[in-house]
């Protein structure tokens, strides 16, 4: 019976997600509440789990709401948009160089792990330079999705992050091993950019298409040559506005560089704990690049919305896994689950779910999967010898990648609408190249002795 009532609680909680009938807090907290007051659990008891459940959750929470708002700050200074404007430059009018350009773009831009972001800053930049060459919109999203998804594997972009809620380890323990992985995935893209950009090449030319573009120097804008040699009126990029321009702080650069690389050096070594070395480099940030107490308050309050958003998603989750793990009901689940498959599939099913992680990402969102999955997945393997890193990474690095092609994703909505793009045609150009590309960055993780 509680068996029974865990997968109740699990199938209610991620089909109101899926069916975007509740938000993630309002199921990750009425739903196990109303489950365990039906079984009978008392109001202490219940209060009991709680706590249990929010004390696993909170330095994650803490990290998260700190780490968004760094970012976001580091963001306002334009510390990135040399970065991804250099990029884009260097590519010129080479198919090929775009195309594995857009690559680097896409993980760049996700350092500070908002996909909104990566895409309000890539696409617009990047479309008319492949509408111009002729270039397909659906590789220019393809491209960018996975290489963002690469860097999704970062401890502050929200999928490690749900995993160490679920496991209680901390997130830049869980993050150190995937760094070999992360930087094996950016070369293999780059092999694939290239594969990808050579064929659109003979696309192109067997279109017969005449037309050729160049890129100014400054990187912003798209000279139209057609087949006479006749340039046209250049195109723009869209214009910052005045406040995003008096925002900006090319003259620190070089220092808001330095605070970048101390924090991510200090998450690396795992000097101090993620939460207290974000809180830190927040300071650090706003004292040198915004002088003013309302300036820095504004820049703060600027970005609160997501980082509390996320903030409070990862406390309801503590909730949520409090009251399934105290209850019992994951271990009822776990055991009913083993004795219904063949033992010599028990020690593999973290690896079976990995290895199908992308395709789930159509339908399962995030936070199902993390919270409503991996859960039961843990319970089920850790008795017969497997740790719940090995469980995190198979799961992890078989799903991050179709992050982005997800219907569940609203960053993706946005880079449709950015790009203009219809969501049925970017996911039949997607699915099967990045989920082959999904099994061979699964594949390095399997040969790096992760699972």
């Amino acid at each position: 019976m509680l068996a029974f009532f865990g997968l109740l609680t699990v199938v209610c909680v991620v089909g109101l997600l899926l069916a975007r009938l509740a938000s993630p807090i309002v199921a990750l907290v009425l739903v196990p509440l109303v489950a365990g007051l039906v079984y009978g659990f008392s109001p202490e008891a219940m209060s009991t789990f709680f706590g249990d459940g929010l004390a696993r959750v909170m330095q994650v929470a803490t990290m998260f709401i700190f780490a968004i708002i760094f970012f976001g700050v580091l963001q306002d200074t334009g510390f990135f948009r040399p970065f991804i404007n250099g990029l884009i430059r260097v590519t010129g009018g080479n198919v090929v160089y775009v195309a594995v350009g857009t690559t680097l773009v896409g993980a760049c831009a996700h350092l500070d792990g908002a996909g909104a972001t990566t895409f309000l800053l890539t696409v617009p930049a990047l479309l008319p330079l492949y509408l111009r060459l002729g270039m397909s919109r659906y590789l220019l999203l393809m491209l960018l999705a996975t290489g963002a998804g690469i860097a999704n594997m970062l401890p502050w972009a929200g999928p490690l992050g749900r995993a160490a809620a679920v496991t209680g380890i901390e997130v830049t323990e869980l993050w150190r091993p995937l760094i070999p992985v992360q930087l094996a995935g950016i070369a293999l893209l780059a092999v694939l950019a290239v594969f990808l950009g050579l064929r659109e090449r003979r696309r192109i030319a067997a279109a017969g298409s005449p037309e050729q573009a160049v890129l100014e120097a400054d990187g912003t804008h798209i000279t139209h040559v057609d087949g006479a040699g006749k340039a046209t009126r250049p195109q723009a990029a869209p214009e910052l506005s005045e406040e995003e321009q008096e925002l900006l702080r090319p003259r620190l650069i070089w220092l808001n560089a330095a605070i970048f690389l101390a924090v991510l050096t200090v998450l690396v070594a795992g000097i101090l704990p993620a939460a207290y070395t974000f809180m830190i480099g927040l300071s650090v940030l706003l004292t040198c690049n915004y002088r003013s107490i309302d300036e820095q308050m504004k820049r703060v309050r600027s970005h609160s919305g997501p980082a509390l958003l996320m903030g409070a998603i990862i406390l309801s989750a503590g909730s949520f896994l409090g009251v399934l793990d105290g209850s019992g009901m994951l271990k009822a689940m776990a055991e009913a689950l083993v004795d219904f498959l063949p033992s010599s599939a028990v020690s593999m099913l973290h690896i079976v779910i990995g290895f199908f992680g992308l395709p789930l990402e159509l339908v399962l969102n995030t936070d199902a999967y993390y919270f409503g999955l991996l859960p039961v997945v843990l319970q089920v393997v850790e008795p017969v010898g497997v740790t719940p890193q090995a469980t995190v990474y198979a799961m992890i690095i078989g799903n991050i990648i179709g992050t982005f092609i997800s219907p569940f994703s609203p960053a993706m909505w946005l880079a449709l609408g950015l790009a203009q793009a219809d969501i049925g045609r970017h996911i039949r150009y997607s699915l099967l190249t990045m989920w082959a590309f999904s099994i061979a960055v699964f594949g390095i993780g399997w040969a790096l002795g992760l699972f």
